[in-house]
């Protein structure tokens, strides 16, 4: 889709070949293409077409509002879900705010939603036309202005915040390089620098030698799948800790106070930090909660002899620990009947996928296997998840 067919796209001509592609959704391809192709031309069908699959795909970031909204393959994969970003904007607070690279606008608007007004650049015209349709669409055109412009010359020290979500894709696809950033690492650092207050939206698995001095970083976990790291500079509210995890939808915070969890003996239960919590090297916190200890220093697994419940770990009733041997935990899952495990692993250099091939499972019973190393030995740990509180 270029810049042309996404503008026809817009008129009432293509917001009814829109709506008829949207009555198509889910029906053969060709015969979809054939039949809109009976009253529009090819870049019009093609944009149609194009549009009405991405907004299904978006539906699970962004809702319902994702059924009038628009996209890029690119920016919607890039996009934050909608919990995330609202978060986010609540941190930031109203006020006057240069979004600095903002893709097809999923955080402008909520920093609009939140109060903020907005002003966005990106280099890519079709994108600033999908992100001001997108303002529109939803009624926030009043709180936005979006224009086509470089990253790098616009002037943050003129507004109350900088966001900024780099580019992480390159021509050969995602890269966890920050150096590889669009716009760089060193460009970003420079609007930082020149920010009352900043707040850059980062891979979970940035290097922590990249995060800048005195910035917060923030890890958020939405339904116990981490979705992204964010970096906060200047006066901020709920400023604290230099790291923090949040969980989502429930809005749970856990701030480093620098306790380190104890070292013991393989407990009855053992729990699973969130990966917020992990990413942002906060187990001991974790430990601290649910009266645990580490098995291994150096791997994030946690164990106790009482049954905890926290939002930040899941909970596994330990029934059996033993040295790893492909033969000893066959015989052991065939002993118990168990048809299907769920296998988790951290450490392990074995490969899911053939080791349960080669279980050879048969039985009516469930059964969590956790692979891992316990004091540099290779673990199997057999257990079970605990009951809800």
């Amino acid at each position: 889709m270029d810049l042309d067919a996404f503008g026809e796209l817009l008129t009432p001509r293509g917001q009814r070949a829109l709506a008829e592609a949207a009555e198509l959704a889910g029906t053969d391809p060709v015969a979809a293409a054939t039949r809109l192709r009976r009253t529009y031309d090819a870049a019009l069908t093609s944009a149609a077409l194009t549009q009405a699959a991405l907004r299904e795909r978006a539906a699970a970031k962004f809702g319902a509002e994702a059924a009038v909204m628009y996209f890029t393959p690119h920016g919607l994969e890039q996009s934050t879900r909608r919990e995330v970003a609202d978060h986010r904007a609540r941190r930031m607070g109203a006020g006057r705010v240069i979004d600095a690279c903002c893709g097809v606008g999923g955080d402008l608007l909520a920093l609009a939603r939140a109060g903020c007004e907005v002003d966005a650049v990106d280099l890519d015209p079709l994108t600033v036309a999908v992100a001001s349709a997108n303002a529109d669409a939803l009624g926030l055109s009043a709180r936005v202005r979006v224009r086509v412009g470089d990253a790098a010359l616009v002037r943050p020290e003129e507004y109350d915040a900088l966001f900024a979500d780099p580019a992480r894709r390159s021509g050969k696809g995602r890269t966890f390089d920050p150096m590889a950033y669009s716009p760089p690492w060193p460009v970003v650092l420079d609007l930082v620098a020149r920010a009352r207050r900043a707040c850059l939206k980062v891979a979970p698995g940035i290097p922590y030698e990249f995060i800048p001095e005195g910035a917060e970083a923030e890890w958020v976990s939405y339904k116990g799948e981490v979705k992204e790291a964010t970096l906060w500079t200047g006066p901020r509210e709920g400023a604290g800790p230099a790291r923090r995890a949040t969980l989502l939808p429930g809005g749970h915070t856990l701030t480093a106070t620098g306790v380190q969890a104890p070292v013991g003996p393989m407990g009855r239960y053992v729990y699973e930090p969130d990966g917020a919590a992990i990413r942002a090297h906060l187990v001991g916190e974790v430990a601290e909660l649910i009266g645990g200890r580490l098995p291994d220093p150096m791997i994030a697994y946690i164990t106790a002899d009482e049954p905890s419940h926290t939002p930040w770990a899941s909970g596994y009733e330990v029934d059996e620990v033993m040295p790893f041997s492909l033969k000893k935990l066959r015989a052991a899952l065939r002993e118990r009947r168990i048809g299907n495990v769920t296998i988790k692993k951290r450490a392990s250099a074995i490969d899911i996928e053939r080791l349960r091939a080669d279980l050879r499972l048969s039985g009516e019973n469930s059964v969590v296997i956790i692979l891992t190393r316990i004091l540099d030995k290779p673990s199997v740990i057999i257990c079970n998840p605990l009951s809800p509180a």
